[in-house]
């Protein structure tokens, strides 16, 4: 019996959907896309023999096969506007793209000052492509992983985000990103590129209707100019049965300031990869993330920071609260080059095991070329303090409460970071759904 292999099925299907793809009639992005097939034909998927990838299988998403989400004309492709409001953050730019396709009649963009474009990625590869070749074109270093490869190959849409030089807009961009099918792989592509002096907020969400398997490949690429200010959140609410492979990747000029915040709540399987350069003088980033696991999830973080040029600052705060018989992996990398004098790192990961059987593979990593330098880590795993339940049940508090009081307190540390207040509200709302009922009154 004649087997499938992934390389076969991913030509086949790259067979079938070629002609509905973006910007087909671009010799660079058709050879771009025929250089990310080959290269997965060549890798295939990341596998456990990995170090990067040493505790996180993907051999479920190996052995499945997503068929590749067509671009068909807008429709309501099983969303209601009920949905898309509940979704919604006040106060943001939206857009909205549903199984990987751009949905007007779902976004709402009001004005925007000028020297701004927010648009689809899809329409913008259509009308007017000529500055998205250095962006999207292959380079050596475009395929980190079988991952990135076949984003490569099959990237269907995605958000496009360009600030012109010295604009700063003030209200946040809200990208949601809504499957609603059972058996699809959506390869979504979003381009940000902030330029001297300007400044952005956007978020980046991705959630399901019903709770069928799919896959999410996203890449996210952020290019931000001298003095430049780009943030960027992203909350994880896909369905707990999807798989979620994500990479985000910052370029930062000199002077530049970049805050990544990850949250990660869904999914059966989750990968999230972020990748900083602080690529000139005086660049500085923040990372945050926090996790929350259940059941049998898995959800992994891998960040890696290099301070390639002198005066840089870094700062990682990352939290994860595990329950049941989930997994999470953590794996933080900074390097500090050899003429990034004066670097300045502190890296922290603190996890909480709500069970016995969870489990959590943390690893924070310094690799310092330079010697004139100020870098620490650290990395803490345990359980809920003794004392501290001990002192809420001694003020007549329930030990069920008391946990609960103390897992949010744990959790809110990373949330109360979030300057976007919507989303500040919205994610302490996930958090406090996760609660009793009587814990919330105590609130």
């Amino acid at each position: 019996m004649n087997v499938i292999t992934a390389a076969d099925f991913y030509r086949d299907e790259f067979a079938r959907v070629a002609s509905s793809l973006p910007g087909g009639r671009l010799p660079w992005l058709r050879r771009a896309r025929e250089a990310g097939l080959a290269s997965f034909a060549d890798t295939g998927l990341p596998t456990l023999r990995q170090e990067d990838w040493k505790y996180t299988s993907v051999a479920a998403i190996e052995k499945s096969r997503f068929a590749m989400a067509v671009l068909a004309p807008s429709t309501a492709n099983g969303v209601t506007a009920q949905q898309i409001e509940g979704w919604s953050l006040p106060d943001t730019q939206r857009l909205v793209f549903v199984n990987g396709r751009y949905q007007p009649r779902w976004s709402r963009i009001g004005p925007l000052p000028a020297g701004v474009t927010l648009a689809s990625l899809a329409e913008v590869l259509e009308r007017n492509p000529e500055h998205l070749e250095s962006l999207l074109g292959p380079t050596p270093e475009a395929y980190p992983s079988g991952f990135a490869a076949l984003n490569a190959a099959f990237m269907s849409d995605g958000a496009y985000v360009h600030l012109a030089a010295g604009v700063a807009l003030d209200t946040p961009i809200h990208l949601l990103f809504v499957t609603t099918e059972a058996g699809l792989a959506v390869q979504t592509r979003n381009l940000v590129v902030a330029d001297a002096g300007s400044r952005a907020s956007l978020v980046e969400h991705h959630v399901a209707v019903g709770d069928g398997a799919y896959f999410t490949n996203v890449i996210t690429d952020l290019v931000a100019g001298r003095d430049a200010e780009i943030e960027h959140h992203k909350l994880q609410q896909e369905s707990l049965k999807a798989f979620h492979v994500a990479a985000v990747n910052a370029d930062q000029q000199h002077g530049s300031r970049f805050t990544s915040r990850s949250f990660a709540l869904g999914a059966v399987l989750a990968r999230i990869d972020i990748r900083v350069g602080l690529n000139a003088e005086h660049t500085a980033c923040a990372l945050d993330g926090l996790y929350m696991t259940d059941g049998r999830q898995h959800i992994d973080h891998h960040t890696r920071i290099d301070h390639a040029q002198p005066h840089g600052t870094s700062r990682e705060f990352y939290k994860g609260v595990l329950a049941g018989a989930s997994r999470a992996v953590f794996n933080g990398k900074v390097i500090v080059h050899a003429d990034a004098q004066h670097s300045d790192a502190d890296q922290t990961n603190r996890n909480l095991l709500l069970s016995d059987n969870a489990e959590v593979d943390t690893k924070p990593q310094l690799e310092i070329y330079a010697d004139d330098v100020k870098c620490s880590h650290g990395a803490t795993v345990g359980q809920l303090d003794p004392e501290q339940i001990f002192y809420l049940r001694s003020r007549g508090v329930d030990d069920a409460s008391a946990r609960a009081l103390l897992t949010f307190a744990f959790a809110e540390e990373v949330i109360a970071r979030v300057g976007i207040a919507p989303l500040r509200a919205r994610l302490e709302k996930l958090l406090l759904g996760r609660l009793p009922e009587r814990v919330k009154e105590l609130l």
